[in-house]
């Protein structure tokens, strides 16, 4: 089984990029699944087939599909939204402004990756591949379930467990509608599920990331965060797609200082990906939409190498044992050391990255010992764990 994330930042043809994969992956042998989890869909465009909220036949062994956020929200936030109203109605909101109130950051993209792990898992896929949102929505999306997990973990047991001791005594002092047991039920379920996303999201030659750019400054800049956040939360990227490299077939003198910067940008993305395959895509003359050009755009970019099999990546994360110390391995590739902080909480280590933060759950071999040195070499922090009696 594999899950392939396509992203990149917005309107470099990560979706036509995604479509012609799966193409591929179908056209190889592989029973595949092409889905959307960007709120402005934009899949079924690119294949000309109209796609719904269930899994659609395009060709044979490719179905696509439009993940439809309403109605995963109803499967997954029933019971939890129906408490959630009550309450509001309570405060004085209610109608269309308590709905409002219910939809959170972020929902989107949990209830796409609670249907990404139920595909994946259902036995009637080989690959699926995820068309994903631009950047910035994509590694929120790739971040929650590590972060909700750990709220799962740690606060919810506790709530629920104050919330059966206490409501029948708060049932007595106020009318506020209280959670009844159902509800923390429904939140196990989701959680459960969050898990199993997890599970298979922390798995390198399960899940992984392809890279869609073009070759411009700002998009490159933004591929090398990219990059660099997804070794945080451990995603590998097995890929990096360049698209719309001026042919050779371009002699006109207008775009000759175009080919000039392309070069150069070209050299860039050769230097900073070295290590992972780069594939280039040719700029070309006509809109690329429909099976039938898809198909040509897969074979210019993957030619006779099978799309699935043909790439895979590696676990940013590892732990290495010396004769008196454990180091964790971390690959943030383009971080400089001002960009890093690591701190230690109880039996956590904390890696914070800009903006966004990674709870590191220490195994029980890791609890007394102490945290001695943490530092960042060639792209990699390594974070030094010694025994504090020796």
């Amino acid at each position: 089984m594999r899950i392939v994330l396509v992203t990149g930042k917005g309107g470099v043809g990560k979706t036509t990029v995604a479509a012609a994969t799966a193409l591929a992956a179908a056209d190889r042998g592989h029973r595949t699944l092409v889905t959307s989890t960007d709120p402005a869909h934009s899949l079924a465009d690119a294949l000309t087939f109209d796609l719904g909220s269930d899994p659609t036949p395009v060709v044979d062994r490719l179905d696509g599909q439009q993940i439809d956020t309403q109605k995963q929200l109803d499967k997954y936030w029933g019971s939890i939204r129906r408490q959630l109203i009550d309450v509001l109605d309570w405060g004085g909101a209610a109608g269309i402004e308590a709905e409002e109130f219910l939809i959170f950051p972020g929902m989107d993209e949990l209830f796409a990756l609670l249907e990404v792990n139920r595909y994946a898992r259902s036995g009637s896929y080989d690959v699926v591949i995820v068309d994903c949102a631009p950047t910035a929505e994509t590694l929120r999306l790739l971040s929650l379930p590590e972060v909700l997990s750990w709220y799962f973990e740690k606060v919810l047991p506790t709530e629920r467990k104050i919330m059966r001791a206490a409501r029948p005594l708060l049932s007595r002092m106020t009318d506020l509608p209280l959670p009844e047991d159902e509800v923390f039920s429904a939140a196990q379920s989701v959680f459960e599920s969050i898990e199993g996303v997890r599970e298979l999201m922390s798995q390198p030659e399960v899940t992984s990331a392809r890279l869609v750019v073009n070759p411009e400054k700002m998009v490159i800049d933004e591929a090398r965060r990219t990059y660099s956040y997804l070794g945080l939360f451990g995603y590998g990227v097995d890929g990096v797609v360049v698209n719309r490299v001026l042919p050779d077939v371009v002699a006109d003198p207008y775009f000759e200082r175009w080919r000039t910067i392309q070069k150069q940008h070209l050299d860039t993305i050769d230097e900073a990906f070295a290590e992972i395959p780069r594939l280039l895509l040719r700029l070309f003359d006509d809109e690329m939409v429909g099976v039938d050009r898809l198909r040509l755009m897969a074979d210019e970019l993957y030619g006779d190498a099978d799309p699935i099999k043909g790439y895979q990546a590696h676990s940013p994360f590892r732990i290495s044992e010396g004769r008196e110390t454990v180091s964790m391995e971390l690959d943030v590739p383009f971080v400089e050391k001002e960009e890093l902080d690591v701190f230690r909480h109880g039996n956590e280590l904390y890696v914070q990255l800009g903006p966004y933060r990674r709870s590191f759950i220490l195994p029980d071999a890791l609890h007394r010992r102490q945290v001695i040195r943490a530092h960042l070499e060639a792209g990699t922090l390594m974070v030094t764990f010694g025994d504090p009696d020796s």
